[in-house]
């Protein structure tokens, strides 16, 4: 028999269903307004007035402008409250009786009795949070909102920011913006991150057990939460960084924020230009049957690349009454200018070490991209606190083009000229992406909720590469690496969510499922590939309080990383006569098994171990041949990765101004993989540590300092052992012009060992590379902002994991 509960339930979905958009209220609204001065009949800027209830229940809230004036619209029938605040004066409020357009009597406010010059902001500490499935960092009204998103997430227990890439436990997270994915690569997300202000966020969230209602592709997901304000008014900032690295580099944008009773409006734009180098020392025995070495090359790799990068957002949101909002957002990237220019130097030595001759070879490319998303969003809340149902579609248009010229000399060991080699490609890119969701929320009671939702995606992706060996001065057409490729994705996915609280007790359970849909053709020799495949995505996650100083908790989750599209490309890119990159259209996705358990004492102590199995791991590997001498860096899937470990976590303020974060974590990796028919196995225990000082200095907590540093030991990445290395950052920022600007001073890679070297040592593979990159470099920066600064901005970029398939990230 159904109960009321039940029935409640069940009549809620009825009426989802039957009805979308409900009708507008017909009831009768009217205008207030007024003026806030002080005793001196100075009229008062900025002022917070905000609009209750008789109960105290916040209706609305607005900030006077420079003549002290305020006004609130649509305001129905009632008695309410008024309250009028502003740093430094007492608390003003009043009664109100609204039964048409209503003009108050001027607001006066009184200062205080000490002294405005005497006021100082009072800022909260920090708090972490551990909660079964994230990590939460509360930094609202802290001292760390005065610098930018970056900094925040760069002093975020559990968030590794290596090289400007965002980590979470050595894989690269989802990064959402309350709740909406960020819509861009990890480079221009860093770009994005550092040109934002965190003046506005409420709290950074690091979950590492997503519940079923974001992507099946999330493994790892941060969260920026941002704090809501109902204050009206104009914002901005400008800000501008210098970094010198091993060349110099730079940045400079503008932000921009309007709100009014029915408008949010943020814009924000950024100029970066870069100058980044690097360097490779890669040493290749090439081997007979026997495994003796026949001969070793040995290379030297100089890479320089130049870019100009353009990147503006907007996001405009209506409201069309208290139940409905309507939003549009855009994120556009352009890169007109990316130069990418090697330099190679490679000596060729017989089993005696003598050398038997060398070449130098030279590439140029020319690059041009954009990146264009347009989101539009619709928010409809229902009576029931809590009972909403939010609507997205969403559109991407990513077109890349690379022209690329390499020139190769070869020389005898006494430097006479043997010959030269040189060739040219011409490679295109376009890409269409097209998704739409619905997301539906209900609250069962004050301790249960609903969650229900869909998806579906739609990818398209052209690519061409045409490549012309230069013979006798003339262009030779090579039909070998000239080719087309189609792809076509469409995944189709829905899920659920009920999550439960007890008096001890909490309970998540989810589950989601996606049908993919791939199409991959190659035009120039007529191959399709085709993967049509149904996979279920269950997640739990349990969390139970002992005391309040002692909590258990256990989450387990399935999820799946889709290959980036230019894994799926069949093309070569030669970086030499010798080297080549190429994809693999036949990559299938990388199915993950993941179960934690743990406990958290006191809040400040975590001690957890876990264990992760992941099919199809998609590793590139350098394949050489013996016969050809000829080195191949292609992605492949192993056929299992098994990691496990035990985490030791401390979060704790050492003093008022001191706050520790500290992680040693120590974990197995076993790769297996069957080449031909033979299995290999290999497995390798490594350790990953943390620590991360934050401090507070002076007297208003506008000096602050943070000095992290990351250890990570040897590990196997896909049967190749890679190097420890430690990251290491000292970040200063200081507030000055009364907390209207901000200086900041960064150092990256304080001791120089973020350079590593990776090891292939099986079968008849046997090769080391040296990778330097170019991660070493002070940053000064300058942040000023204006207009009311106590605005909370709607600023946020909405991504898709589509998105951040679309090309691959590197130096």
């Amino acid at each position: 028999m159904l109960n009321y509960k039940n029935l409640n339930f069940i009549q809620r979905i009825i009426k989802l269903l039957l009805f979308f958009i409900p009708l507008l209220s017909l009831s009768q609204e009217f205008t207030i307004s007024g003026r806030v001065l002080d005793i001196d009949n100075n009229p008062v800027s900025y002022a917070n007035v905000i609009l209750m209830t008789s109960d105290s229940t916040i209706v609305k809230g607005v900030s006077s402008n420079d003549k002290g004036a305020f006004s609130f619209f649509d305001i129905e029938s009632d008695t309410y409250l008024i309250k009028t605040s502003f740093i430094g004066y007492k608390d003003n409020i009043i009664t109100i009786v609204v039964d048409g357009d209503l003009v108050l009597e001027d607001v006066i406010l009184e200062e205080k009795q000490e002294s405005l010059d005497e006021i100082t902001l009072t800022y909260k500490k920090p708090t972490v949070k551990k909660e079964a499935d994230r990590v939460v960092f509360n930094i609202e009204n802290s001292a760390l909102t005065e610098g930018n998103m970056l900094q925040v997430l760069k002093s975020t227990p559990g968030v590794l920011v290596l090289d400007n890439n965002l980590l979470v436990k050595n894989t690269e997270p989802t990064v959402y913006i309350n709740d909406r994915k960020v819509h861009l690569t990890a480079a221009e997300l860093s770009q994005l991150l550092e040109g934002a202000s965190a003046n506005s966020i409420k709290a950074v969230e690091v979950i590492t057990n997503p519940s079923a209602k974001y992507d099946a592709e999330s493994g790892a997901v941060i969260n920026i939460v941002m704090s809501k304000n109902l204050i009206t008014g104009y914002r901005g900032n400008v800000f501008a960084n210098y970094t010198q690295g091993v060349f110099p580099r730079y940045n400079a944008g503008t932000s921009h924020f309007f709100k009014s009773e029915k408008i949010n409006f943020s814009a924000n734009y950024s100029y970066t230009q870069n100058k980044i180098n690097r360097n490779n020392r890669e040493d290749v025995n090439f081997l007979d049957d026997n495994l003796d070495i026949v001969e070793t090359w040995k290379s030297q790799l100089n890479r320089n690349t130049w870019s100009k990068t353009h990147n503006f957002n907007f996001n405009f949101d209506y409201n069309i009454n208290e139940k409905n909002t309507l939003s549009l957002s855009s994120t556009v990237l352009w890169l007109p200018d990316f130069k990418y220019k090697i330099s190679n130097l490679t000596n060729a030595f017989d089993n005696s070490d003598n050398l038997m001759f060398y070449y130098d070879s030279n590439s140029l490319s020319l690059d041009e991209k954009h990146n264009i998303g347009l989101d539009v969003d619709y928010t409809h809340l229902f009576k029931n606190p809590g009972e909403k149902l939010f609507l997205n579609a969403h559109y991407t248009n990513y077109d890349y083009n690379r022209l690329q010229d390499v020139l190769s000399n070869y020389y005898n060991a006494d430097d006479s000229f043997i010959e030269s080699t040189s060739y040219n490609t011409n490679n295109n890119q376009e890409t269409e992406i097209f998704t739409s969701k619905a997301d539906y929320t209900l609250p069962i009671s004050d301790s249960s909720l609903f969650e229900a939702g869909a998806k579906a995606s739609f990818i398209n992706t052209n690519s061409d590469i045409t490549q012309y060996d230069i013979v006798g001065g003339s262009e030779v057409l090579n039909p070998e690496n000239t080719d087309a490729f189609d792809y076509e994705e469409t995944i189709l996915a829905a899920y659920m969510n009920y999550s439960q609280d007890w008096e001890k007790l909490s309970l998540a359970l989810g589950l989601r499922a996606e049908q993919t849909n791939v199409t991959g053709v190659s035009i120039s020799n007529n191959e399709t590939n085709k993967q049509d495949y149904l996979e279920w995505f269950p997640t739990t996650s349990i969390n139970y309080i002992m005391s309040d100083n002692l909590s258990f908790y256990t989450n387990y989750k399935r999820s799946i990383q889709r290959p980036d599209y230019e894994s799926l490309n069949p093309f070569q890119f030669f970086i030499n006569d010798n080297t080549v990159y190429l994809g693999n259209p036949s990559l299938r996705p990388v199915i993950d098994n993941y179960v934690d358990a743990g406990f958290t004492l006191n809040d400040s102590y975590t001690i957890q171990a876990y264990y992760k199995k992941s099919k199809n791991n998609i590793y590139e590997l350098p394949i050489q041949d013996n016969e050809t001498n000829l080195v191949s860096y292609v992605p492949v899937n192993f056929d299992n990765t098994v990691e496990y470990g035990f985490d030791f976590i401390l979060s704790s303020y050492i003093t008022e101004r001191w706050f520790l974060y500290g992680v040693f974590s120590v974990y197995n990796i076993e790769d297996t993989e069957t080449f031909d028919t033979e299995v290999l196995k290999r497995d390798i225990w490594s350790t990953y540590s943390v620590l991360q000082n934050d401090f507070t200095f002076l007297k208003d907590k506008t000096l602050n300092l943070n000095l992290t540093m990351y250890w990570v030991g040897k590990n196997l990445q896909g049967l190749r052992e890679v190097d420890g290395r430690l990251a290491s950052n000292l970040s200063i920022s200081k507030s000055v012009f009364n907390k209207k600007g901000v200086i900041s001073l960064s150092a990256e890679d304080l001791f120089n060992r973020q350079d590593f070297t990776d090891r292939s040592r099986y079968l008849n593979q046997n090769s080391k590379l040296f990778t330097d990159v170019d991660n070493r470099y002070i940053k000064i920066g300058f942040r000023y902002m204006f207009g009311n600064t106590n605005l909370s901005s709607n600023s946020r970029t909405s991504n898709l994991q589509e998105r951040n398939r679309l090309q691959s990230e590197s130096n």
